[in-house]
């Protein structure tokens, strides 16, 4: 009794006897420890902190990015502690007379022995005559004062980022509705929480690293995060269209209304002069962007808007600023010329918008400074000009009402051919699909078509000025797809990817005759949502929804614990002066950081790359005009080019990648040979006309491509200095960053698995539970598939061939006949081999092959003497028993087996599927092999493939067949992959970060609690994780001992970690020097 006693003191958890069972065991000490409750998670690396406010939140517009308006209530109740000097002395003095239910009062003050005082009612007056320097006044929140504003869930460094208080009346947490996107907040209820740093290296360091103005970029992949949405984008949009035009005195009021009148505008030259003075909306925003002569910001940028038209043909010109959508925007030199601003511009998410080319070229503050200007003139503009909703705007005409009616008849013509077609058993199958995936794959696309067919009728039909057609137009919310659901056609509902399944037997409801393939027995609803619709219909959608409130909440907790594995393993990661990464007991993980040592935050071009030459080029020419200097030629440019690039700061020792030089020399390549291209053209042009013209002609060409000493100058320095500043810095916790970056994606993912690249019945896992299965480096994935090139892959008879070598073929799926043959002296098996079907699929079958494999089909427990080959299409195969009454029995028993007998194939692929690729430009089809199931080193070393170009997209078999450097470009290949199909952009680093420690022990660790155990980590830093008691107990019997190096441990004990700010410890001497005297010597001592 004592024992069970003892035992459920330190484990209550224990198994007892039923017999000793107490009422119920109090928590025992490891109660006490485990879980998300314990001392660990809930009171060492978590704590509840003082100075906090927590309320609703709502839009302020009025407000800078860097600014949060906080309510007088919070405001009295939240103080600083601020120490008097003779700067501040009267201030506090104020705060104190002013008492503590008085804005701006004081909470109470420290005095320098340690002792305190509440400056109550009568002893105000007294104690504010009294304080003396040196004294601390806990004095209540003011304007300018630095706060942390932090949203739940906190799924990335972002979400908790520093603002200046603005104390303001009511009752909400107010900011600029720009900041929205980093913390990921809405204002239909959202609450948000503020924290007040308490000393001046708390606030110094808030400022510094988490202000807002140093995270307008997110350093998952480089693009802007703090950036104009919704209303800002709607009006800017509708302020800059083509045939907008202002007068004087509205183009005045609407530059003011976006400096507050506060500031000096310099009015442009107005665009109309007579019969009046007319500005167009894309004056303003040369204005916005650049409101006087001394702001000296001149930016130069192209973006196309998501209504620009592209050319139709190969090799058409493209029509940029001639785009009759007006999508082409065209900034030069800080003056909007052409193009009608949206998201694609202002939005975030674009490395070539406004915002990001201010940021890059004019840092944070100009930046942000543009971004005030355009809140404060959308939301004023917006507002006088109205912009709402009704149900005309979502009212079809008769027109549309028609051609919907013309096209769902068409499609359920085309539905009701295929089923037909079915029915009689003469659809022709799709590659790897039996009939009814054909039917199902067919009739999908059909209804598809619908919807997109009605949507775009629906989309040309309404007027310009209709709501949500604007809106969908500049990004600020909605697609053509919700406008044409509202309007037209709701489509098609799915539910786990496919078509409505059944509810009942053999239909989806009873509505409906059994067996029923009918679009609108499988869910299509035709009605839309404008003209209701019907009760299966409605049940159909909500099916749908449901599905997709399910996966959410699913979704939530499984990215939740994969972002917390992640974070566990790289927290301790960090960059060292030596441009290593390493952990925190100082293990080499990488030896420079992707590669290249380049910040992710910084990267300006497309994938990770560091910069965008073609707007640098811009820039350049933009920014210095060619003016009367010459030209270069190409040769010239060539060669200053070379010269240039030989210089030391080229040179890897000068800290400059091999790939960037490479990407540098290419564009600049690129550029000599399209200026070589132009000057052809012209000279093929102008063979015909007079010699005369040929200074003319070289004029035009190159004015057209040609570049000036100076620009080519000005273009290198600036791309090779810049490329230099873009290094990461030492102390940077990039495994942190790394493992939000992976993380916080995840959460925007859907659960599903997709289809497989153009082959309609081949299913790969996608989205989160793949994700979870590389970064868990499970041993069994669910849809392994093997990739494989084919030597000849040009030919579909070869892949079938090859097909035929690396799919299992069974003996029964060969052979004519399995006959058992009975004579007075002797019974055996005959099999005859269909060898006109071998010939035709194109098989290398014949009897000693088939005799081969069944000698090593262990279960059937035949030998070489069993087995007699007659011909090449025929074998005898004799009982081994030698007991004459059970040889019967065994044939029969023998008979059944042989034809699940594999005679040509790998036992464990699936099935292997052709896929075929078409080149439009060449008109030639490729082919190569998609294998499902394992066996990659057996596909790999079939005849007929190219072993070289053969990936499996299973990370442990690529190991054990390849090694672990393949393993490690398997995993970033698969997590790249996975990102892209769901449309994230993730940089490419991370996920190298990832892959090496997930491999840099020479085996694939996943990211799991046996995974983390291998990693070397710490005792205190495992116990926080996962399994505390466990541990601990291991670790107090081996006497393991910890030495407090790691992010965990740090935490857990409440000193400073070794990472970023903490990563240099200041000496100070203690002993003082002893005094110099610089007086002249005394001539008499």
């Amino acid at each position: 009794m004592l024992q069970v006693e003892v035992a459920q003191y330190i484990n209550s958890d224990v198994r007892v006897q039923s017999l000793m069972q107490v009422a119920k065991p109090l928590a025992g000490f490891v109660q006490r420890l485990k879980g998300k409750q314990g001392r660990f998670r809930g009171n060492l690396s978590g704590k509840r902190v003082e100075y906090t406010g927590r309320t609703v939140i709502s839009p302020d517009p009025n407000l800078k990015i860097t600014e949060v308006a906080i309510p007088i209530q919070m405001a009295l109740v939240l103080t600083y502690p601020e120490r008097v000097s003779h700067h501040n002395i009267e201030k506090l003095r104020q705060c104190v007379s002013n008492g503590r239910n008085k804005y701006p009062g004081a909470g109470k003050i420290t005095y320098s022995d340690g002792s305190s005082r509440v400056p109550f009612h009568n002893v105000r007056r007294k104690l504010a005559d009294a304080l003396k320097y040196g004294d601390i006044v806990h004095r209540h929140l003011e304007d300018g004062d630095i706060v942390l504003f932090n949203r739940q869930p906190s799924l990335h460094r972002m979400s908790i980022m520093c603002h200046r208080a603005r104390v303001m009346p009511w009752r909400t947490l107010r900011f600029n509705e720009s900041v929205c996107n980093p913390y990921n907040a809405d204002f239909d209820g959202d609450e948000m929480n503020l924290h007040v740093p308490q000393t001046e290296e708390a606030r110094t360091e808030a400022v510094l690293l988490m202000g807002v103005q140093n995270n307008l970029c997110t350093p998952k992949n480089g693009e802007i995060l703090v950036a104009s949405t919704q209303d800002f984008l709607t009006s800017s949009f509708l302020i800059t269209r083509k045939d907008t035009f202002y007068d004087r005195a509205s183009f005045s009021l609407m530059c003011s209304y976006m400096v507050d009148g506060m500031d000096f505008v310099d009015l442009p030259t107005p665009a109309i002069l007579k019969p009046i003075e007319l500005w167009t909306g894309k004056q303003l925003f040369s204005v916005l962007v650049r409101p006087h002569a001394n702001v000296r910001v001149y930016v130069s940028l192209t973006v196309k808007e998501k209504n620009y038209i592209k050319s139709k043909e190969e090799g058409e010109r493209e029509p940029e600023a001639m785009c009759p959508n007006d999508g082409f925007v065209y900034f030069r030199n800080s003056e909007l010329l052409s193009g009608q601003l949206g998201k694609a511009t202002l939005g975030n998410g674009n490395k070539d918008g406004l915002f990001s080319v201010l940021l890059r070229d004019y840092k944070a503050h100009a930046a942000a400074a543009c971004m005030n200007r355009l809140a404060k003139l959308s939301a004023r503009w917006i507002g006088n000009h109205g912009f709402s909703i009704g149900i005309d705007d979502v009212q079809p005409s008769k027109y549309l009402n028609d051609r919907r009616q013309e096209t769902i008849f068409k499609g359920y013509q085309g539905c009701d051919k295929k089923i037909q077609l079915y029915n009689e058993g003469n659809l022709p199958p799709e590659t790897g699909c039996d009939a009814a995936q054909t039917l199902e794959a067919g009739i999908t696309r059909i209804l598809n078509n619908i919807r997109d067919e009605t949507g775009k009728v629906c989309m040309k039909e309404l007027h310009w000025r209709n709501s949500p057609l604007i809106m969908s137009q500049c990004g600020s919310k909605g697609s053509p797809i919700n406008i044409s659901q509202m309007i037209a056609c709701v489509g098609q509902q799915s539910v786990g990817g496919r078509r409505a399944p059944n509810g009942f037997i053999d239909r989806s409801l009873p509505h409906f005759p059994r067996k029923a393939k009918t679009p609108a027995a499988k869910g299509f609803v035709a009605n839309s949502f404008y003209s209701g619709l019907t009760a299966t219909e409605f049940f159909f959608h909500t099916m749908g929804g449901r599905e997709g409130l399910v996966d959410t909440a699913v979704k939530t907790a499984d990215t939740g614990y994969m972002s917390r594995r992640l974070m566990k393993a790289l927290e301790d990661l960090s960059i060292h002066y030596d441009n290593t990464v390493r952990n925190a007991s100082g293990c080499v993980v990488q030896f420079r950081y992707g590669d290249d040592g380049m910040d992710p935050a910084s990267m300006e071009g497309k994938s990770g790359a560091p910069l965008n030459f073609d707007r640098l080029f811009l820039k350049a020419k933009a920014t210095c005009p060619a003016g009367g200097n010459e030209y270069l030629s190409p040769f010239e440019v060539s060669e200053r080019v070379e010269s240039r690039l030989l210089e030391d700061d080229m040179t890897p020792e000068g800290g400059c990648s091999v790939a960037f030089k490479n990407s540098f020399k290419s564009f600049l390549d690129e550029y000599v040979k399209s200026l070589t291209k132009t000057r052809e053209a012209f000279e093929s042009v102008e063979n015909l006309a007079a010699k005369e013209n040929s200074a003319i002609r070289e004029k035009i060409v190159k004015n057209i491509s040609g570049v000036t000493p100076k620009q080519l100058e000005v273009f290198l320095n600036t791309c090779i200095s810049r490329y230099h500043l873009k290094q990461i810095e030492a102390g940077t916790a990039i495994g942190a960053i790394g493992a939000q970056s992976i993380g916080e994606p995840g959460t925007q993912m859907t659960l599903k698995t997709f289809h497989f690249a153009g082959v309609a019945s081949m299913n790969i896992t996608l989205g989160v539970p793949r994700i979870k299965e590389i970064i868990n480096g499970n041993k069994n994935i669910s849809t392994p598939i093997i990739t494989a090139a084919l030597k000849h892959d040009n030919n579909v008879n070869t892949a079938r061939m090859v097909r035929g070598r690396i799919e299992k073929t069974n003996l029964g799926q060969v052979a004519k006949s399995i006959k058992l043959v009975m004579t007075s002296r002797l019974a055996s098996l005959v099999v005859t081999l269909d060898m006109e079907r071998i010939r035709d699929v194109q098989l290398c079958i014949d009897a000693n092959i088939v005799k081969e494999s069944i000698i090593q089909t262990p279960k059937l427990k035949l030998k070489q003497e069993h087995i007699k080959v007659l011909d090449v299409g025929k074998l005898e195969i004799l009982s081994p028993d030698t007991d004459r009454s059970k040889i019967h029995f065994q044939l029969h028993s023998l008979k059944n087996l042989l034809p699940t007998v594999i005679v040509k194939g790998i036992k464990t692929v699936e099935r292997a599927i052709i896929k075929k690729e078409e080149n439009k430009k060449t008109k030639t089809s490729k082919y190569s092999l998609l294998v499902e199931g394992t066996g990659l080193k057996e596909v790999m070393g079939t005849e007929g493939i190219d072993g070289r170009k053969t990936t499996s997209n299973h990370v442990l078999e690529v190991h054990q067949t390849l090694g672990i450097e393949a393993a490690r470009k398997c995993i970033i290949e698969e997590i790249k992959y996975t990102m892209e199909s769901h449309g994230m952009s993730i940089d490419i680093r991370h996920m190298m970060l990832l892959a090496d420690l997930m491999t840099f022990r020479g085996d694939v660790l996943g990211i799991t609690r046996f995974g983390i155990q291998k990693m070397g980590k710490s005792i205190l830093m495992l116990a926080s994780f996962e399994k505390t008691s466990d541990h601990l107990f291991s670790a107090s019997v081996n006497g393991r001992d910890d030495r407090i190096e790691g992010v965990t441990e740090c935490i857990i004990m409440g000193i400073p970690m070794p990472i970023g700010t903490g990563m240099l410890k200041v000496k100070q001497r203690d002993t003082l020097p002893s005094k110099l005297d610089y007086r002249p010597n005394a001539i008499l001592s």
